[in-house]
C-alpha cells in the first residue's frame, strides 16, 4: 500500500530527497516550504494528486496546524511524518547572541515541536502512523563551533525518545535520524554564523584542519535508506546515516563509559 508523506523543508537537501525517494515509488507528499515556488517542479513531474506543496514557516505553530489539516484533508490520512526543516548556526559559545540561540531553537526544536503536535491527533485517530526526526550525529556528539546547533538536536533527541514510550500503545512509530555530512547547503548557503571573535581563530583553524578532508553522501542515497526505515516491521528509535557517524560515535560512546566508569567511586559518594 502506498503512503502518505508530510515533510518539512522540502525545497533543497535531505528534504527534497525524501520527497523524491517517495514520490517516485509511488507515494504521495504534503511538501511544505518557505519559498513553495521550489516545489513547482514536483508538481509538474508527479502531478497534483501526488504532490501538496505547502508555504510553510515551521516557527509559526498556527500554520503548521493549518498545514497539517491540509494534507490530511487532500490526502486523507498521514502515514509518515519527517521534521527535516533546520538549518546549522555556526559561532563559539561566546560569539553566537540571544537572537541566533532563538532562532535556532525555534526552526530545529520548536519548529519540528509543533508539527509533532499537529499530527498527533491525525495518527492517533488512525492508530498509525511514524514520525521521523531528522536528528544530526551532531545530536549525540558535540564539535567546537556548533554549540547552539547542538543544544537544539540534543533536545529533539529528549523530547522524541519520551515521545516514542508516550505513543507506542497507540500504534505510533518514532525514529530518529542521525545523518553525517551530505552534498547539501547546511554547512553553506542555508547556514547562519555568528561574528568571529579573534581569540577563537586558533579553534578555527583546527576544525578546518580536522573536518577538511571530510567525506560527504549523496542525499539520494539518504532519500533510499529512509524508505529502508519507513517500511520497516519494528523501526529503530535511532539510526546513523552515512559511514562517518559510526566512525565517530563508537569512541565517543566508549569515552562517556570509561568517564562514568573511572569516576563511579564519586558517584557513590554523591548519593551518602
Amino acid at each position: 500500500m502506498s503512503k502518505v508523506w508530510f515533510i518539512t523543508g522540502t525545497s533543497r537537501g535531505l528534504g527534497r530527497a525524501f520527497a523524491q525517494s517517495a514520490l517516485q515509488r509511488g507515494d504521495r507528499v504534503a511538501a511544505t516550504a518557505r519559498n513553495v515556488a521550489a516545489l513547482d517542479d514536483l508538481v509538474t513531474k508527479y502531478g497534483d494528486d501526488a504532490v501538496l506543496p505547502l508555504a510553510l514557516d515551521v516557527t509559526d505553530k498556527a500554520a503548521v496546524a493549518a498545514a497539517a489539516g491540509a494534507a490530511h484533508d487532500k490526502f486523507g490520512r498521514l502515514d509518515v511524518v519527517v521534521n527535516n526543516a533546520g538549518y546549522g548556526l555556526f559561532g563559539m559559545i561566546e560569539e553566537i547572541n540571544e537572537q541566533q540561540l532563538r532562532d535556532q531553537m525555534e526552526t530545529n526544536l520548536f519548529g519540528a515541536f509543533w508539527v509533532t503536535q499537529a499530527v498527533l491527533p491525525i495518527l492517533r485517530a488512525q492508530r498509525s502512523g511514524h514520525i521521523v526526526q531528522v536528528s544530526s550525529v551532531g545530536g549525540i556528539a558535540a564539535f567546537p563551533s556548533l554549540g547552539a546547533y547542538h543544544a537544539s538536536k540534543w533536545a529533539l533527541e529528549g523530547f522524541s525518545e519520551s515521545l516514542a514510550q508516550e505513543v507506542v500503545g497507540h500504534g505510533i512509530k518514532v525514529t530518529v535520524v542521525e545523518p553525517g555530512g551530505f552534498t547539501t547547503a547546511w554547512a553553506g548557503s542555508s547556514a547562519a554564523h555568528a561574528q568571529p571573535n579573534p581569540a577563537y581563530d586558533q579553534v578555527r583553524e583546527d576544525i578546518a584542519a580536522r573536518f577538511g578532508d571530510a567525506r560527504y553522501a549523496d542525499p539520494a542515497d539518504a532519500g533510499a535508506a529512509l524508505l529502508k526505515i519507513v517500511d520497516a516491521e519494528n523501526p529503530p528509535l535511532r539510526v546513523l546515516f552515512g559511514t562517518e557517524p559510526i566512525e565517530i560515535i563508537d569512541p565517543v560512546y566508549a569515552q562517556r563509559l570509561q568517564t562514568w566508569a573511572d569516576w563511579e567511586h564519586v558517584s557513590r559518594i554523591a548519593q551518602g
